[in-house]
C-alpha cells in the first residue's frame, strides 16, 4: 500500500540523526523571519532592516540544506552579513556592550526570537557535528546570524524610540557592580 503523503509532514521525521532535529530548527528560524517581514513593511524608518531580511529569509533555508544536501552558504555570503552586523554595530553604538533585556516593539522582539532560533540552529549544528562532519562556514554564518539579528533588534528600538532595558545578572559578577560596591 502507497503511503499518502498527506500524513507526512517532513520525508526525515523519523530519522534517528540529530540532522533531522537541526533541520527542523532552521525551519522554525525561517519562519520567524518571516513573522518580521509584514512587521516593518510600512515603516520607512526600518527599510534597511526590512532590506536585510528580505536577503537573509531564503538564506536560512540555504543553511538548512546545506548538511544533508550541497553547500550552499558561501565566503560572499558570510562577507556579506558581518558588512551588515558591521552597519548595525555602527549605527547602535555603546547600546550593545552591556547585557539587555529582550524587549521592545514588536518587530525587535521578533528579531529577538530570531537571534534565539539561530542560536538553537547553532547548538542543533554542533550535535550534528558529532555525527558526521559540517563545514565550519555553517558554524560561522548561524553563529553571527544570531549576533545580526540582536543588533537589528536593538536598532529597530532605537529607529522607535525604545529604550534598551540592561539586564544585570544576579547569578554572575559585574564588574560596574562591584566597583559600586566597594
Amino acid at each position: 500500500m502507497r503511503k499518502d503523503s498527506r500524513y507526512s509532514c517532513y520525508p526525515f521525521m523519523r530519522e534517528k540523526s540529530c540532522l533531522v532535529d537541526f533541520e527542523i530548527r532552521t525551519d522554525s528560524l525561517t519562519t520567524k523571519i518571516g513573522v518580521v517581514l509584514p512587521l516593518l513593511q510600512e515603516e520607512e524608518n526600518c527599510r534597511v532592516v526590512l532590506d536585510d531580511l528580505h536577503k537573509l529569509h531564503p538564506m536560512a533555508y540555504h543553511v538548512n540544506g546545506s548538511v544533508r544536501g550541497k553547500l550552499s552558504v558561501t565566503e560572499e555570503d558570510l562577507s556579506w552579513l558581518s558588512s551588515r552586523y558591521d552597519f548595525y554595530v555602527e549605527q547602535v553604538g555603546e547600546e550593545i556592550k552591556q547585557f539587555l533585556l529582550p524587549q521592545g516593539c514588536l518587530a525587535a522582539t521578533f528579531l529577538h526570537i530570531c537571534r534565539s532560533e539561530a542560536k538553537k540552529s547553532y547548538r542543533a549544528l554542533h550535535k550534528v557535528s558529532e555525527e558526521r562532519e559540517v563545514p565550519e562556514i555553517l558554524f560561522n554564518y548561524l553563529g553571527l546570524l544570531a549576533n545580526v539579528f540582536f543588533v537589528m533588534a536593538v536598532y529597530t528600538n532605537k529607529m522607535h524610540g525604545i529604550e534598551e532595558v540592561p539586564f544585570i545578572s544576579k547569578s554572575y559578577p559585574n564588574k560596574k557592580r562591584k566597583k559600586e560596591e566597594v
